[in-house]
């Protein structure tokens, strides 16, 4: 069996901070405009909130993964 080389970076702490870092900005981006878009369309049902909850519980559990249960990477 051989082994193949990985163009993906190591999961290092540093990298797992960055992609959570990503994650929170683009939530913090898009859920304005996802509201902005539902305020100067159609406000009969608010939409909205289906995605900003599912998608801040997403983010909370990327930070779990990123900062609280961190694996050793050394595996």
């Amino acid at each position: 069996m051989t082994h193949h080389q990985s163009n993906w970076p190591a999961a290092t702490p540093e990298n797992l901070k960055k992609g959570f870092r990503i994650h929170l900005l683009a939530f913090l981006i898009a859920t304005p405009a996802l509201w902005l878009v539902w305020y100067l369309t159609d406000r009969t049902y608010p939409w909205p909130l289906w995605s900003t909850p599912a998608w801040a519980v997403g983010v909370l559990f990327h930070y779990l993964g990123a900062f609280v249960f961190r694996k050793s990477v050394n595996n």
